[in-house]
């Protein structure tokens, strides 16, 4: 039992003992034969859609992956940190290729939901979850962006002054995540691969500053 809590994230304050307890102590349910076969039944039928679900996944990420790669773009998006193949082709195929569609990495951070909403009346000014977006694309963008903090300094330092600031972690990727946008925005209209030691920012975090001059 308590392998079991901690590999599914158990959060609760009942420890592995007192969890088995309260089963054992459960009353027995009150169950005829047919009730418990068409339970089984039932059962069986749900793990064979997984499965099947299951299957259907991994020969749509297949094909994703063949299809990415015809893409003049996918160079720009593969190059991301962390992207992989699947993560890049779903960003790629949400954020579009033509450049013609943003007039700004700020309209593509709106477009993605990862951009807040401003309110402003008189002396109000307010700002919220932006709920109108592509869902698809937010999913997108903060899983890549959660993903590329754990190799890009850079990213891993946005985060962490982000969560400085007393932002929460789905929050603080979102920071991380419009970071991103900008940074892809440049490489897009580029028509460039993602290039570390072309990136302004992370060269500032990791170049060590020169020495001073004594006169």
């Amino acid at each position: 039992m308590a392998a079991f809590c901690t590999k599914h994230g158990y959060s609760g304050r009942r420890n592995a003992e007192e969890l088995l307890t309260r089963l054992r102590r459960a009353p027995a349910g009150v169950t005829g034969e047919h009730h418990t076969e068409s339970g089984r039944d039932a059962v069986i039928a749900l793990v064979t859609v997984l499965r099947t679900l299951g299957t259907v996944r991994k020969d749509l990420d297949r094909s994703v992956v063949s299809h990415l790669g015809q893409h003049p773009d996918a160079r720009i998006f593969t190059s991301l940190p962390r992207a992989g193949q699947v993560s890049a082709a779903q960003i790629l195929s949400e954020w579009g290729d033509s450049r013609a569609a943003y007039d700004s990495p700020d309209a593509i951070a709106a477009f993605a939901g990862v951009a807040p909403v401003t309110k402003a009346s008189g002396r109000m000014r307010g700002v919220s979850y932006r709920w109108a977006c592509n869902k698809r694309f937010r999913q997108a963008i903060v899983t890549f962006a959660d993903n590329s903090r754990h190799e890009s300094p850079w990213a891993a330092d946005i985060y962490q002054r982000a969560r400085g600031r007393g932002i929460d972690h789905p929050h603080a990727i979102r920071v991380l995540a419009r970071a991103w946008i900008r940074v892809i925005h440049r490489c897009w209209l580029n028509n460039k691969p993602y290039q570390p030691d072309r990136h302004g920012g992370l060269q500032r975090l990791t170049t060590p500053p020169l020495p001073a001059q004594t006169v």
